[in-house]
C-alpha cells in the first residue's frame, strides 16, 4: 500500500485564512514604523528636550554669595564682618524616597531640627529646599559625610561681631538672609549689601558639585563702611554704665561721647545690650537705643542753656545776684528747690542748680519764642540727621501755647522732651565758643566749622559756671576727672508715667573736657536707680568722671589740671567722701 503523506491527507491539513496572515503582517510593520519614527524623533528633532530632561538632572544653577562689606571703626578695627558659612539644600527631585530612618535621625540632629520637621520639608513639592542657613562649616562637613543623595552643600557668609554687646546698638545685626537689621547695618543696607552671582555646575546623585561650567554672573561684593565710633572709648563707656546699672540697681542706662573738634561720635553705649552673635533669647528692652530712640524731660540739664539765652542778651552777668527764696508761685504748683537759698548770683544759680533761680531768669529776662528760637535752634524737637534709623525729635511745643507756668518749667528741664543725644549735641555750643558742631557717625577727622548759636564771651562764661559744678559747693564734685578740669550739670527728673509723676527717677549729667580747651561732650543717663541716692551728681556724674578721664587719655590730650596743686588747694574744703575714687585715693597717696 502507498503511503500517504501527512500534508496531503486533507483532514490533517490546517488552511489559514490568507487576509490574518496578511493582518499579522501589516500589524509588525506598523509597530516597526512607530520604533523607526521614534528613533528619528529622539535622534532627531526631539534630541534637544532629552537633552535638556539630562542636564537638568545633572547640572545646577548656584549662587556665587557676595561678600558684604565690613564695618570698621575710626582706627580700623573689624567690628562687623562676614564669615564663611554654609547653606543645607535638598534637592527633592533626587533625595531617595526609601531613606535611611537613621541617616535621616542623624541629618535631623546635626540641623537641630526634628525628625518631623525634616520629613516636611523633604516632602514639599519644590524642587530645592533650604534645610538650613548659615550652618558651621564643621556641622556642614559632618552631614557631607552621611553621603545622603540630594542633600547638597552651598557657600554663603554670616556675620560676626567681634565686640559683641558693647557695640551691639551701634551696628545692629543682618537677618539670615545677609539683610541688615538693627543700627548701621540697616542705615547702609545699600552700600554693605553684596550683590550675588551664579554659576552652572554638574553635580553627581548626591548633589556633590563634580564640575563647574560657567560663571554666569559674576558677584559684586559690598563697600566697607568706617565709622567715627572708636572701640576702646566705647567699650570703657558700655563698662561704665554698665557698673553704674548695676551697682545703683537701675533699670537702663546710656551714654554718648562727641568730638567737639570733628563732630565725630566716638561712642554710643547701651544697657543693658545684647549679643549680636547670638540672638536668640533678645528681648525689646534690650534692642532699645536709649542715647538715641528714648526721650525723657532733661531736668536741670536745660538750666545752662536758659541762662546762656539770658546772658547773650546781656540782661544778667556770671555774678548778678538775685533773691531766691523758698518758694517761686507760678500756676497752681510751687517752684521749689531741694535747699532753700536767700540770695544767688547767676553762676551760683547753676552751681547749686537752683530751679527757682533759672525759672525767675527766664519770667523776669526771656519771652517764651526766645527760648522756643534757642531751644529749637541746638535741635530740640528735631530728629538728628546723622543717618541712624530711629533717631527722635522730642517734643518742643509751639511758644504760642505756652501757659506761664509751662516757660517757667521748661526753663529748668520740664514740658520738653529730647533724647540724650539731642542734649550733649546741644552742649556743644560751650565747648565751641558758642558754634553748634554739625556730628558724624562716620570717620571724618577733619576739623568742622559749626553753626555760631551765641558768642564765645557767652560759652566761656558758661564754661566757668559748669566748672563749679563739679568743684568744692557743687552738685556734682564725682565728675571730677583725674589730671583734667572739667564742667557740666547735673539732672534729676521725675519720670512720666502716663499722665503724671511717679516716684522714679532718671539721674543726668552732661558736660565738656578739659575745660581749658574742650575736646569732647560727654552726656550720661541711668534709668530709675534705686540703690540709695538718686540724684545726678551721685548716680551719673562719676560714669562721666571715668569717661572722660579714659577718653581723654585714649585721644592723648594733655591734663589740663595739676592734680597735686588741687589736692593742696582743696584739702581744706573737698568733701572726700564725695569725690571720686580716683580723686580720693589721690588725696589719701597725699
Amino acid at each position: 500500500m502507498r503511503p500517504v503523506g501527512f500534508s496531503t491527507t486533507p483532514n490533517l491539513v490546517l488552511r489559514l485564512p490568507m487576509w490574518r496572515s496578511r493582518l499579522m503582517l501589516f500589524m509588525l510593520f506598523f509597530v516597526f514604523m512607530l520604533l523607526l519614527i521614534r528613533a528619528f524623533w529622539i535622534q532627531g528633532p526631539g534630541n534637544a528636550f532629552y537633552e535638556a530632561k539630562g542636564v537638568r538632572g545633572t547640572q545646577r544653577e548656584l549662587e556665587l554669595p557676595a561678600y558684604r562689606g565690613k564695618i570698621l571703626d575710626r582706627n580700623g578695627q573689624v567690628i562687623a564682618t562676614s564669615l564663611e558659612a554654609k547653606s543645607v539644600i535638598a534637592y527633592n527631585d533626587t533625595v531617595p524616597d526609601d531613606l535611611a530612618p537613621e541617616k535621616l535621625k542623624q541629618l535631623a540632629s546635626l540641623l537641630q531640627i526634628s525628625d518631623a520637621e525634616l520629613r516636611r520639608k523633604l516632602k514639599e513639592e519644590r524642587k530645592q529646599v533650604f534645610l538650613k542657613r548659615q550652618v558651621d562649616p564643621a556641622i556642614a562637613q559632618q552631614i557631607k559625610q552621611l553621603e545622603i543623595p540630594g542633600i547638597g552643600l552651598n557657600n554663603e557668609y554670616r556675620r560676626f561681631y567681634p565686640e559683641g554687646e558693647a557695640m551691639a546698638h551701634v551696628v545692629g545685626f543682618t537677618n539670615v538672609e545677609d539683610r541688615g537689621q538693627e543700627g548701621m547695618e540697616l542705615s547702609r543696607e545699600k552700600d554693605l549689601a553684596g550683590h550675588p552671582g551664579q554659576r552652572r555646575v554638574v553635580v553627581d546623585r548626591l548633589g556633590r558639585v563634580v564640575e563647574e561650567i560657567a560663571i554666569l554672573q559674576l558677584p559684586q561684593n559690598g563697600k566697607d563702611l568706617q565709622l567715627s565710633i572708636d572701640s576702646k572709648i566705647q567699650f570703657l563707656a558700655y563698662n561704665a554704665v554698665k557698673s553704674a546699672v548695676e551697682q545703683h540697681r537701675a533699670s537702663a542706662g546710656g551714654a554718648v561721647v562727641l568730638d567737639t573738634q570733628t563732630g565725630e561720635i566716638l561712642a554710643l553705649a547701651n544697657y543693658p545690650s545684647y549679643n549680636p552673635n547670638d540672638r536668640k533669647k533678645l528681648t525689646g528692652e534690650q534692642l532699645r537705643n536709649r542715647v538715641l530712640t528714648d526721650t525723657f524731660e532733661p531736668g536741670s540739664t536745660m538750666k545752662p542753656l536758659t541762662v546762656a539765652i539770658a546772658l547773650e542778651k546781656g540782661v544778667i552777668a556770671p555774678n548778678t545776684n538775685m533773691a531766691i527764696g523758698a518758694k517761686y508761685l507760678i500756676g497752681p504748683k510751687p517752684i521749689t528747690d531741694t535747699h532753700p537759698y536767700g540770695n544767688l548770683t547767676v553762676s551760683q544759680i547753676i552751681q547749686k542748680s537752683s530751679n527757682i533761680g533759672t525759672a525767675k531768669i527766664a519770667m523776669n529776662n526771656l519771652s517764651a519764642e526766645e527760648m522756643w528760637n534757642f531751644f529749637t535752634s541746638v535741635g530740640f524737637g528735631q530728629a538728628p540727621k546723622i543717618g541712624f534709623p530711629g533717631a527722635v525729635a522730642g517734643t518742643v511745643h509751639p511758644h504760642k501755647k505756652w501757659m506761664p507756668t509751662d516757660q517757667a518749667r521748661i526753663a529748668f528741664g520740664y514740658g520738653i522732651s529730647s533724647s540724650l543725644f539731642q542734649v550733649a549735641r546741644a552742649y556743644t555750643i560751650f565747648a565751641r565758643d558758642g558754634e553748634l558742631v554739625p556730628l558724624t557717625i562716620e570717620r571724618s577727622p577733619e576739623f568742622k566749622h559749626g553753626t555760631q548759636i551765641i558768642s564765645a564771651k557767652t560759652a566761656i562764661d558758661m564754661r566757668s559756671m559748669m566748672e563749679t559744678v563739679t568743684e568744692p559747693g557743687g552738685t556734682a564734685i564725682k565728675a571730677q576727672a583725674e589730671g583734667y578740669r572739667v564742667g557740666g550739670k547735673t539732672g534729676t527728673a521725675h519720670k512720666l508715667v502716663g499722665k503724671s509723676y511717679a516716684n522714679k527717677y532718671r539721674a543726668y549729667f552732661a558736660g565738656l573736657a578739659p575745660i581749658s580747651a574742650p575736646r569732647i561732650v560727654v552726656a550720661v543717663m541711668i534709668d530709675e536707680p534705686t540703690g540709695g541716692s538718686h540724684y545726678g551728681g551721685d548716680v551719673a556724674a562719676p560714669v562721666f568722671s571715668t569717661i572722660v578721664s579714659e577718653t581723654l587719655r585714649t585721644l592723648n590730650v594733655l591734663p589740663d589740671n595739676n592734680l597735686k596743686q588741687m589736692v593742696l588747694q582743696d584739702q581744706n574744703s573737698v568733701d572726700i567722701q564725695s569725690a571720686s575714687a580716683k580723686v580720693q585715693q589721690a588725696v589719701l597717696k597725699r
